[in-house]
């Protein structure tokens, strides 16, 4: 990472430390003073794949710097189930947790029961990722702090593009429909019946919603709901982004990739019945694998194809938040600054290496050499992401979530044209929401620059 990042975080610790005590002590006690500030953040569970993986001394570095105790509380390993509870206790106004970790979709819905970071941290934000702000920014507050980052990118066969003679990945979604059948019709002939050219998450929940966003974007067909509030789902561009994904399926795409999930597209991929796969990158090594696997050593990570106004991936990630119910306030936003940084990532996260927030690690200048397997997918993490409309929809963006993916799958299983489920969506949406529909500009394009 930078030179000297972790020396000027500590001192910007030490800095804010002192800050406390000389606001804090004209009115305490000695004793109040001698009783260290305990601050409780809750997660995911114990068996979550992209967990926090707690070292023993995980923030005893920061203890050590603040005077600060911190105890880890884990949450449902589901997401649902974790969103739930958090809407519980919050509702409550407990005062403990202080501290939430977040899904990408959940600042708005739960807004109001956060802090507004700006005034202990806010200048912090400026060095993380600026589409990745905007999404944790409701009403001008910024209600969570981006801690890790996850982007939709295409996973490919390395062994096999060049069996094919093909020097790169494809660059758009006609190539790679062309690259996908040539490779299954190929490998099929050598005797893997079971190949396909291309897998991807096909269910009716929240993963379809982030395929099909990245299929109508890269298309020109918009957000689903604009920044603005308006809705713009009924388009050339998402209607043509749909039937193209109809086509897949059983010609590239398994019939049956419209039950498919992450796992289930990840089982395809590694067990070697498959040459290209879209999913998540979350880590700073996408090729590592746990186990064994055929295709261990021959597969590499791309940005995803794009379409008629370029490439798009779909923001994913967690952040952390602060309870506008929290006795220490002031201490949990230390603590959120600190996991946020360098330092903070490097001693908290064990194993499950994720990708930060911060804009220095994708601009230094040794990232390229330390990172070869993310150089390719620079401008998918700083200038291709698009979030979905959680931010303007707020506590009815589950709502609206479902509403779309059930429009696309009913054209992914051949019950509806996408003409006419993406018509009666449009309608839905403006019931749902009270927002008005308009027309998309035929030159919109969905840069998150």
């Amino acid at each position: 990472m930078v030179s000297g990042r972790g020396f000027c975080i500590r001192l910007l610790l030490r800095g804010c430390s002192v800050l406390l005590c000389a606001l804090t002590s004209c009115n305490l006690t000695h004793q109040q003073r001698s009783a260290p500030v305990t601050i409780r953040i809750i997660g995911s569970g114990p068996l979550t794949l992209r967990q926090l993986e707690m070292r023993p001394d995980a923030f005893s570095k920061f203890t050590q710097e603040t005077g600060i105790l911190v105890e880890y509380i884990p949450g449902p390993e589901s997401s649902t189930e974790r969103l739930g509870l958090y809407q519980r206790t919050l509702g409550r106004q407990s005062t403990t947790p202080d501290v939430y970790l977040i899904d990408a979709v959940w600042p708005a819905i739960l807004a109001e029961d956060l802090v507004d970071l700006r005034p202990w941290i806010g200048g912090y934000a400026d060095q993380q990722l600026s589409q990745d702000v905007r999404n944790d920014t409701v009403d001008g507050k910024l209600v969570a702090m981006p801690s890790s980052i996850e982007r939709g990118v295409l996973y490919y066969r390395t062994d096999l593009l060049s069996k094919y003679g093909y020097k790169h990945p494809p660059n758009t979604w006609d190539e790679l429909e062309h690259m996908a059948a040539r490779i299954q019709a190929g490998e099929r002939r050598a005797g893997n019946r079971n190949f396909w050219g291309f897998v991807w998450q096909g269910d009716a929940y929240e993963g379809l919603t982030c395929n099909a966003l990245e299929w109508q974007a890269s298309q020109g067909g918009g957000r689903i709901i604009e920044p603005d509030g308006t809705i713009s789902v009924n388009n050339p561009g998402t209607i043509a982004a749909l039937e193209r994904a109809r086509h897949w399926i059983g010609t590239i795409s398994p019939p049956s990739v419209i039950a498919y999930k992450e796992e289930d597209s990840r089982n395809a991929f590694e067990s070697g019945n498959a040459a290209f796969r879209r999913d998540w990158v979350w880590t700073v090594d996408p090729t590592h694998l746990v186990g064994d696997s055929p295709i261990k050593g021959r597969f590499s990570v791309a940005p995803l194809p794009g379409g008629a106004t370029g490439r798009v991936s779909v923001i994913g990630g967690w952040a952390l938040s602060v309870s506008k119910y929290s006795r220490h306030p002031h201490e949990a936003s230390l603590l959120v600054h600190y996991l946020t940084s360098d330092e903070g990532r490097a001693r908290v996260w064990k194993e499950n290496q994720s990708l930060p927030a911060q804009k220095a690690f994708y601009a230094y200048s040794g990232f390229s050499a330390a990172h070869p397997e993310l150089a390719v997918l620079k401008d998918t993490f700083v200038n291709e992401a698009v979030a979905r409309p959680s931010t303007v929809t707020g506590a009815k963006y589950a709502e609206v979530s479902r509403a779309y993916f059930s429009a696309v799958h009913s054209v992914l299983e051949g019950k509806e044209t996408s003409a006419k489920a993406i018509g009666d969506l449009d309608v839905e949406l403006q019931r749902i929401t009270g927002l008005k529909s308009r027309k998309l500009e035929a030159s919109m394009t969905v840069s998150a620059r």
